[in-house]
């Protein structure tokens, strides 16, 4: 009886060590040393139409989506550089004009990919790139370049923005295969850079957005996206702890911030 006791006990405590692990792998913990470097998602938001943010456009590899960016004008789009894998051998692509990831619109090849020369991915720091289109974007009401702030433009604390993507949604009754968005306020720079001590703080060309209590923000596969306020592009979605958790709003690359590179690099 002993033996079996002992052999019934090691099997439960192998099977509970194996549960730990799994539930481990599933935690999403965005850190500076590894930002979801597959982006984030819109948790606890709501399904829009294309038309509705039409310069989103989906970053893929091998025809998945990745992350997400912004059209600027015909020639050029703007993303996170943590969502650029420059030493792979797989190019990415860009679908622009849908509301679905996976179908729909037109998707396009790119001919150069532009990391801001700054960044950093240890601080993930100018978390900017620009990626320059093989052909010229065809705008209609689906696909429209949206505009950006002038350089060093100031925020405002409680700014309120909408951010979109095909990201986690953290919940089994939303898909992510339909475009989703949610609308943040943008929060004070000192309170944001205290939660993130822990992280290293964050940096002038990082702001911060989101609700206190948390439950609505951004998530994996939503990075790169836009965070667009009174009609501009102020913020691409970059980095945070957790998603949308209480205490730790999402951080974004002010756009602003590298407003000039932006035009020196691409002519927008």
């Amino acid at each position: 009886m002993s033996s079996k006791f002992t052999t019934i006990l090691l099997t439960v405590l192998i099977a509970l060590f194996a549960c730990a692990l799994a539930q481990a792998g599933k935690r999403n913990k965005f850190t500076l040393n590894a930002p979801y470097s597959a982006g984030k998602r819109i948790v606890g938001g709501f399904v829009i139409d294309i038309s509705d943010a039409p310069y989103q456009i989906s970053l893929q590899y091998n025809g998945k989506h990745h992350c997400g960016g912004s059209i600027l004008n015909s020639k050029w789009i703007l993303t996170a550089a943590h969502c650029i894998d420059l030493y792979s051998e797989v190019k990415p692509t860009v679908r622009v004009g849908s509301s679905e990831h996976a179908a729909g619109g037109t998707v396009l090849h790119l001919v150069r990919i532009v990391p801001h020369p700054g960044h950093s991915s240890s601080a993930n720091n100018y978390d900017i790139a620009l990626l320059e289109l093989e052909s010229e974007i065809t705008f209609n009401d689906n696909v429209q370049p949206v505009a950006l702030p002038e350089q060093d433009d100031p925020i405002e604390e409680g700014t309120m923005g909408i951010v979109s993507g095909w990201g986690m949604t953290m919940s089994a009754a939303d898909s992510n295969a339909i475009l989703r968005a949610t609308n943040v306020p943008t929060v004070n720079q000192q309170e944001c850079n205290q939660a993130y001590q822990s992280y290293g703080g964050i940096t002038e060309q990082m702001f911060c957005a989101g609700y206190k209590q948390g439950g609505t923000g951004t998530c994996r596969n939503d990075s790169g996206g836009p965070f667009v306020a009174e009609g501009k592009l102020i913020g691409v979605v970059s980095w945070s702890h957790e998603c949308a958790l209480a205490g730790y709003p999402g951080v974004y690359a002010r756009v602003a911030s590298v407003r000039d590179w932006i035009r020196e690099t691409s002519g927008v």
